[in-house]
């Protein structure tokens, strides 16, 4: 499908959803075990669906939570990327955030969830482009241990 952002309203297929960019006192990155489709048995960043009603930074609290048991505050947004997948196209907002509470473990939609340091990262299955998207936006470099 052709997406015309010149339209009004929303785009049929186009699927609003937010992921969090997580790092812990020691540079290491949140990641979960994706458990469903897309992309199940890879290793993503949390985040999923905005839900209608929900604000991003809603949605994205919500997410982190039901995946890792860990509560976040939401900062800024670090970058946004598109990803087909049968039938749609999710619109994925990624925003930097800071935990606030909770114990990592996990939840509903994740089958894992760990810290990982840069190298561990690109040793891991990873969601389509994750690796080069992070790296595109200056936030895998080199082995951060």
């Amino acid at each position: 499908m052709r997406l015309d952002r010149r339209q009004t309203g929303p785009v049929p297929g186009l699927v609003r959803c937010v992921g969090a960019v997580v790092r812990d006192d020691r540079g290491r990155l949140l990641l979960v075990l994706r458990g469903h489709e897309p992309a199940a048995g890879t290793w993503s960043l949390p985040g999923g669906r905005v839900e209608a009603g929900e604000s991003e930074a809603e949605a994205l609290r919500r997410e982190v939570r039901e995946e890792t048991g860990l509560e976040v505050e939401v900062g800024a947004l670090v970058g946004q990327v598109e990803r087909s997948v049968p039938g749609a196209v999710y619109d994925i907002h990624d925003f930097a955030c800071r935990v606030v509470g909770g114990t990592l473990a996990a939840g509903t939609d994740a089958a894992d969830a760990r810290w990982c340091h840069a190298d561990e990262l690109m040793a891991l299955p990873c969601s389509p482009g994750l690796v080069e998207t992070l790296m595109g936006w200056g936030l895998l470099g080199a082995p951060d241990r």
